[in-house]
């Protein structure tokens, strides 16, 4: 999956957000099911995905209090 801005996350609707939320968090799972197997090939994808994840969770944040 393609990483996304901070400021390509707050165009996006609540409910997108939701949806990229739940991929993220399903894809640091599969992440770290990998990295504890040891196929884990790119170990910086679990920083990228931790990233962007916090990026949502912003922009979802400052969607409610708006």
């Amino acid at each position: 999956m393609a990483t996304t801005k901070a400021k390509e996350s707050r165009e996006y609707s609540a409910d997108e957000l939701q949806v990229r939320l739940r991929d993220l968090k399903q894809e640091s799972l599969n992440l770290r099911l990998q990295r504890a197997t040891g196929t884990l090939e790119n170990p910086a994808r679990i920083r990228q995905v931790r990233r962007e994840t916090a990026r949502v969770l912003t922009a979802l944040t400052a969607k409610k209090s708006a």
